[in-house]
């Protein structure tokens, strides 16, 4: 991180943020959760191919070759698959179950990228994750339980977190040789077929019926494809893989004080100060990653 540029960091922590209203935008979604993950992708491709068409076209050649499109592909695959699996999860467990799971997704990301690519870390990147991980289990801590009712939920979520680990990975190796734009057009083609045919199965209704739902579909789209995906895949090529799954450890802080102020659950004193760990852990995790 010491060689990255000035702009990283913040576009990291705002793609963290944006990505952080999701739970929310499936909530208010009046299609099935599938679907929505299906809106979420597919209406922003637009976007994402016009910015591709703006770039130099040797750049575009260049990104079209099988080793760089290969990681991109597969980044849609998982990103589709992590996709489900979390919308399921929200069905079949409590929010909160579903919310603490997925953020296992920095452990997986952290032994994945050493094993894999020899990213090593340091004691104090661990201590960091550490102190994060044990603020998402205070701030949820009350409403989070493990019950056999709702174990494929648990284990639905549970598989979330595998899942988008290796969209963090897949990501991470693409920008090295591809725009993030280009990631976010080709992988979202991926992941959207995928998703439209796992919902056209499964649930029918594929697109909203009416001006309100649309409205919701199309903010979720720009805020947290468009606006927050896209900006953690134009940070991941500039930090470290494991620290950048860290900082999205964010999530749950957006979606707690955004349910706060939207749905009128309000956070106690203990709530809070798993908030603050949540902060605390992720900036030792910056200053150890920047050492």
């Amino acid at each position: 991180m010491s060689t990255a540029p000035k702009w990283a960091m913040p576009t990291l922590v705002l793609g963290a943020l944006a990505i952080g209203f999701s739970p929310i935008f499936v909530r208010l979604s009046e299609v099935g959760p599938i679907a929505t993950a299906f809106n979420r992708v597919v209406l922003a491709l637009p976007f994402f191919y016009v910015m591709v068409w703006l770039q130099p076209r040797a750049q575009i050649r260049a990104a079209c070759t099988p080793s760089v499109l290969l990681p991109v592909l597969i980044g849609g695959v998982f990103f589709a698959t992590d996709l489900c699996f979390w919308h399921w999860s929200i069905k079949l467990t409590s929010v909160a179950n579903a919310t603490v799971l997925p953020n296992f997704a920095p452990v997986v990301v952290v032994i994945a990228a050493w094993l894999m690519y020899g990213e090593r870390v340091s004691r104090g990147f661990i201590a960091g994750l550490a102190v994060a991980m044990a603020g998402i289990a205070v701030l949820l801590g009350d409403s989070f339980s493990l019950s056999a009712s709702h174990f494929l939920g648990d284990l639905l979520g549970l598989s979330t977190s595998l899942f988008y680990g290796g969209y963090i990975l897949a990501v991470a190796r693409a920008r090295r040789n591809a725009s993030a734009v280009f990631v976010m057009a080709v992988g979202g083609t991926v992941s959207a077929v995928i998703l439209w045919i796992v919902a056209y199965v499964a649930e029918g209704q594929v697109w909203p019926q009416t001006p309100h739902g649309w409205t919701i579909a199309l903010l979720q789209s720009a805020t947290v494809q468009a606006g927050g995906q896209a900006l953690i895949a134009a940070s991941l090529a500039h930090v470290a893989t494991g620290f950048g799954a860290t900082v999205l450890l964010l999530q749950p802080v957006v979606a707690a004080l955004i349910a706060w102020v939207w749905f009128d659950e309000p956070l106690g004193l203990v709530q809070a100060l798993g908030a603050i760990a949540i902060l605390g852990g992720v900036e030792i995790a910056r200053r150890a990653s920047a050492k």
